[in-house]
């Protein structure tokens, strides 16, 4: 699904999609309708500008996430100002991209996105993952018990610790399995069985609890 409130670009994405392969389920221009539309065309991957009419890009993730808990949000924007960076993976984006990414970058992110892995704009990585380090360090960690790292054993496998150790680092699923030698499918296996032992929902979270526990040093 395509939200942006410039009818060509948003148009144009959505033909790029369709060239590529992609099914575009919806297109949207205003944030309420996204999220209604949304509902009922249950997509896999939204991609949706941060600046719309009626409402902000960040509560439309809100509300996607709320009807659709499983859903990815790869956020495409003309900005790349840190704090709408932040407050959009925060609210639950897998991924930000900036406007002025090449078609090619484009669908690369969207198909990274679909997999579940989180995407970045170069420059931004860095900056999400400072931030999560950031909080993971003040005495409020979101109500959660930022126990040592030993508190994985009973509930990971050995496996499973290592690909989160990569996860906190940063790491692309590419890279995790190039490091581990593995297979690209099952990174993404041991990734989805560790969310669901840690009944977390996605990457992101993934990564503050792993930044939480220092699994990242």
């Amino acid at each position: 699904m395509v939200v942006d409130d410039h009818p060509m670009w948003r148009e144009g994405v959505a033909r790029d999609l369709t060239e590529a392969g992609h099914l575009v389920v919806a297109t949207s221009g205003e944030g309420r309708q996204a999220i209604r539309v949304a509902a009922a065309a249950r997509p896999d991957v939204v991609v949706l500008d941060l600046q719309l009419p009626d409402i902000s890009g960040v509560e439309v993730i809100h509300g996607l996430r709320a009807a659709l808990p499983q859903v990815r949000v790869l956020m495409l924007s003309a900005s790349g100002e840190q704090q709408g960076v932040l407050d959009a993976v925060k609210a639950g984006a897998t991924g930000y991209l900036v406007k002025s990414a090449a078609p090619a970058e484009f669908l690369e992110a969207v198909r990274r996105t679909a997999a579940g892995e989180p995407v970045f704009t170069p420059g931004l990585a860095g900056l999400v993952l400072g931030e999560y380090r950031r909080l993971a360090a003040t005495p409020a960690s979101g109500g959660r018990d930022a126990g040592p790292p030993g508190d994985l054993a009973p509930r990971l496998t050995d496996r499973e610790t290592e690909v989160l150790r990569l996860v906190a680092k940063g790491m692309s699923y590419k890279q995790i399995a190039q490091r581990l030698g593995l297979a690209h499918r099952t990174v993404q296996n041991h990734v989805q069985n560790t969310l669901g032992k840690l009944q977390l929902h996605n990457r992101v979270e993934l990564t503050r609890y792993a930044i939480e526990r220092g699994l990242d040093s």
